[in-house]
């Protein structure tokens, strides 16, 4: 995969995501159960913090280190990284890593797209194929709920 159909993936999936939640009020994307025990605030915030550790271990990749496991997905995703925030503070960190997110794979070498596996894993499983996921999860709730 080139870099500029990377981003065109990563443009398609993360406006799917936003589509996902648009419209829902405050009440709604702070009402609890949405998806499991989270909110969709919660998974926001979630999804934010999967970005931010996407750039971290693509830096760490450039200097031939691994990125820390944190004992695992499970484990990394109980912490409650973002649940105390407020919700605008949540949304403007999620708009705010999506353009880091973006930025930074423009500063990539076109060989990472091509050639470097742990790169292109890595990207695809913290943004376009994350979102998805919780793209789904969003538009069932929210069919379930009639909203």
């Amino acid at each position: 995969m080139k870099r500029q159909q990377l981003l065109d993936k990563l443009d398609r999936e993360w406006g799917a995501f936003s589509a996902s939640y648009a419209g829902l009020t405050t009440g709604e994307l702070e009402e609890h159960g949405a998806v499991g025990e989270w909110s969709v605030k919660d998974i926001l915030g979630h999804v934010t913090t999967w970005e931010d550790e996407c750039i971290k271990a693509l830096k760490l990749f450039q200097q031939t280190k691994r990125p820390p496991r944190y004992g695992g997905v499970d484990k990394f995703n109980a912490v409650e990284w973002k649940r105390g925030l407020p919700l605008r503070q949540v949304v403007r960190e999620l708009q705010e890593s999506d353009q880091r997110t973006v930025a930074f794979i423009g500063t990539l070498p076109e060989q990472h797209f091509a050639y470097d596996r742990p790169f292109r894993h890595r990207i695809r499983l913290d943004t376009y194929g994350h979102y998805p996921e919780h793209t789904g999860s969003f538009l069932a709730w929210r069919k379930k709920r009639g909203t």
